[in-house]
């Protein structure tokens, strides 16, 4: 049987006490209210389907979403030096709208609501992201934090944007020449070589960043990437090095750091930009050289996807085929 409490404001409290059970309690401006929440409390303890909400309605957003940043993100997401990784915007902007809502109140009305809302301003890809963080957050609540989520997580009831369409952007031969001869321009001596490897190798921009003289073997023909926590998919790897590559390297001057490539993302990230502008290129950025990488090694025609994928460090042949697209021209030429 319940037992209700009026405090000194004219609240009510009512507590249920279960043996096997720890108390619940929940205060409420009219008694009625009450009785019929500890009746409601009961029948679910006696159907073994009572699941406490007491946690989740005291935790904001806000709270879970820094305690999910000190207790869970730290260990099981890559760290960049700028400390600017993808799932610490998407938190902020989540926190930007939930922040000041308890858990319980994160409806699949609300998570809809945000999307909507923030669909005007970013893509649909940008968006399923966010709600899929959203969705980690709380189901780590919930399987880490011991935080019971009473209604299920919302974001599984909701509708998904679109991805969208994978970019399939790659260079002429007359306009990757463009490329490089600005390239070779820049003031930045160290970007025509970034770029060449890029291509050669098709490694990611920060696997290059942290590529070190001291991990390649001219002799194997291999770098090595040997530091998981840097590696988007966890996984130390080794990257064959064709021909080019290696002539590139050994063409390279070598910087007191030990680094290959000594410069930081975004000083790479405008010396490239600024040298696309000056060889007249639209719509190009430095994930395309990826594209172009991969798309060469396809066409060469002795390499099966296995092996390409083992060249990419990618781990489905599904995000391979993303990254590997054929000039069309150069199909109908194959085709005869």
């Amino acid at each position: 049987m319940a037992t209700y409490r009026q405090a000194e404001s004219g609240w009510w409290q009512a507590i249920v006490r279960r043996k096997g059970h720890p108390s619940q309690s929940k205060t409420f401006e009219f008694k009625t209210d009450a009785e019929k929440w500890a009746r409601d409390v009961e029948g679910k303890i006696d159907k073994g389907s009572f699941v406490s909400s007491s946690i989740a309605e005291k935790t904001t957003i806000a709270e879970l979403i820094e305690r999910f940043k000190n207790e869970f993100a730290i260990h099981h997401y890559r760290k960049r030096e700028d400390n600017k990784e993808a799932w610490r915007f998407q938190c902020q902007h989540l926190t930007g709208f939930f922040g000041g809502y308890s858990i319980v109140a994160v409806t699949p009305q609300a998570v809809a609501k945000y999307r909507d809302a923030r669909m005007k301003v970013v893509s649909g890809t940008t968006v399923r992201k966010e709600i899929h963080m959203l969705s980690k957050i709380l189901t780590v609540a919930s399987q880490e934090f011991e935080i019971s989520l009473p209604n299920g997580n919302p974001v599984n009831l909701i509708r998904k944007p679109k991805e969208n369409k994978g970019r399939d952007r790659r260079l002429t031969v007359e306009e990757f020449s463009k490329l490089l001869e600005q390239c070779h321009r820049s003031r930045n001596q160290w970007l025509v070589f970034a770029v060449e490897l890029g291509v050669e190798t098709a490694m990611r921009q920060a696997e290059l960043l942290q590529l070190e003289w001291s991990e390649i073997s001219f002799e194997d023909k291999l770098a090595r990437l040997p530091d998981p926590e840097k590696i988007k998919n966890s996984k130390t790897r080794k990257i064959p090095l064709t021909s080019k590559a290696i002539q590139v390297l050994k063409n390279m001057p070598r910087h007191i750091s030990g680094k290959v490539i000594p410069l930081q993302r975004m000083t790479l990230y405008h010396a490239f930009i600024a040298a696309v502008k000056r060889a007249g290129i639209e719509n190009y950025d430095w994930h395309d050289l990826r594209h172009e990488a991969l798309s060469r090694l396809g066409k060469r025609g002795d390499l099966s996807v296995n092996e390409l994928a083992a060249m990419s460090g990618h781990k489905t042949l599904q995000m391979l085929m993303k990254y590997i697209h054929i000039h069309e021209t150069e199909l109908a030429e194959k085709l005869g």
